[in-house]
């Protein structure tokens, strides 16, 4: 799974929701992309999850990229313990998500491999996604209503 070898501390806020970012909202390196259409939390496995079902479904033909990286730490404290006695450990990671982002490409495929991939991948995502193409393409395609 996806974490950073190091980080600046030990220990994170959890944090808003973010605002649309421009950056990420084109496509720079595949000719389809994953975008979501709501802001979230992406733990590291969901992000796994997702790139495993898409290598898996083009049958590792293509190439796919993986725009966003989990570089937050969130922690949790055990089960039945009191309240007070500092903040729990590091229990997993997460990538925070704003509406429009791009989370995958891929490049490499046809329009039909492409498609059913990112179908496959939106169902292990637990927020609302859309297929979105290359304007050379001239498509655009709703992978998946609202949650």
């Amino acid at each position: 799974m996806l974490s950073p070898k190091r980080t600046k501390y030990q220990k994170y806020h959890k944090g808003r929701a973010l605002k649309k970012k421009q950056n990420t909202q084109a496509l720079s390196f595949g000719q389809f992309g994953l975008k979501s259409c709501c802001s979230w939390r992406l733990s590291a496995k969901t992000i796994e999850a997702v790139r495993r079902v898409i290598t898996r479904q083009l049958k590792r033909q293509g190439k796919v990229w993986i725009r966003v990286f989990p570089d937050i730490p969130v922690t949790k404290k055990p089960a039945e313990v009191r309240m007070g006695k500092g903040k729990g450990s590091l229990s997993y990671w997460i990538a925070r998500i704003a509406k429009g982002q791009l989370l995958f490409e891929i490049d490499g495929v046809s329009f039909q491999q492409a498609n059913e991939a990112m179908r496959l991948a939106a169902h292990k995502l637990p927020f609302p996604v859309r297929l979105t193409a290359d304007h050379s393409e001239g498509r655009l395609l709703a992978v998946k209503k609202k949650a």
